[in-house]
């Protein structure tokens, strides 16, 4: 398969930026020591607020997106400044290769989670397809599914300010508005390794990945979702359920926000049928018991259930789900 040319080393991690009226802004000097947090409150700015603000404004002049060059001049935001007019084109932001050519430019829709960091890992990967079963004459694998699943999700938060780093990487799919999606094997673990086929190895570089971003994204609000696709019994129909560390007070509540959203859903659109879906505490999974930032686990249904592969199957199910879980880290984030 050709692959598309992407940034793989620049377009590791994302943000919703805004337009903005250019005169008479506030700019300061960086020094030694000085972050983007830093800054914005010494002007007495709340950073969650106009961190992503003051990168719209300032991207061509920062270190990998997000650091400060000692000596350089940054813009300060303005305080009442907004989208210039109610042009929708104005409030979008090209230039996501990871998402696909179709899906590529982002839409901004709020900044409710301006200031907030989210890792995004799609489970497997790599030499590792995950459960695999045949939908007729066609393999469907785990990965693919729980991939596009992942990108989405990272472009709804994206369009609500959100720092997004997507951690299990494939450039040349992108999201994909088929029902059957090509199993490939070359996938990457942020910011370009190789995935190895060891199933310990390939877990530990992925916390490994996740917990260096963390140490260095410190004192931000920092949060990460894994996402899978279980396999069991042909018979076996499961609805979406989560997990999280048992000691993880912000891990439960993400993953409690996310299920009070499935279940108001499930209400609203199922009605005729109750949602079994839960969220339990896993300490020992190794994801779980490992990364440093709060986390959900989620099992999007069975790959071998005829009724949980419509759920996976569909491209507007998989936008749905994809949409929910956005809705879900919106609610913990508010609730923070």
């Amino acid at each position: 398969m050709m692959r598309k040319i992407g940034i793989p080393y620049l377009v590791l991690f994302f943000m919703a930026t805004s337009v903005f009226a250019q005169e008479d802004l506030k700019t300061v000097v960086a020094k030694k020591g000085d972050g983007i947090y830093t800054l914005l409150k010494n002007f007495g700015m709340n950073p969650s607020h106009y961190y992503s603000d003051f990168v719209a404004l300032n991207e061509s002049n920062l270190r990998n997106g997000k650091h400060l060059y000692e000596g350089k001049s940054y813009k300060i935001p303005n305080k009442n400044a907004t989208l210039e007019g109610n042009d929708e084109s104005k409030a979008a932001v090209n230039g996501y290769p990871i998402f696909g050519e179709k899906h590529a430019t982002v839409v901004k829709k709020s900044s409710k989670l301006a200031g907030a960091v989210y890792y995004l890992i799609s489970g497997h990967g790599g030499p590792d397809p995950g459960a695999v079963t045949k939908y007729g004459k066609k393999l469907i694998s785990e990965d693919e599914y729980a991939y596009d699943i992942t990108l989405r999700l990272g472009k709804e938060l994206i369009s609500h300010g959100a720092l997004v780093y997507i951690i299990i990487r494939d450039n040349n799919d992108g999201i994909r508005d088929e029902k059957l999606l090509t199993v490939d094997y070359d996938e990457v673990c942020y910011p370009d390794k190789i995935i190895p086929l060891n199933q310990l190895a390939r877990l530990k570089q992925r916390v490994d990945a996740v917990n260096d971003l963390y140490l260095q994204n410190k004192g931000m609000y920092q949060r990460l979702i894994v996402t899978h696709i279980d396999s069991r019994s042909v018979g076996q129909n499961i609805d979406v359920f989560f997990y999280h560390h048992e000691k993880s007070t912000n891990g439960k509540r993400l993953a409690e926000s996310i299920h009070k959203m499935f279940h108001a859903k499930y209400k609203k659109y199922q009605p005729s049928r109750d949602y079994t879906g839960t969220f339990l505490d896993r300490s020992g999974l190794y994801l779980v018991k490992n990364t440093l930032p709060a986390m959900a686990y989620i099992e999007i249904g069975n790959i071998k259930n005829k009724k949980d592969q419509k759920r996976i199957l569909v491209p507007e199910n998989r936008q749905a789900l994809a949409k929910w879980i956005s809705e879900g880290v919106l609610l913990d984030f508010e609730n923070k």
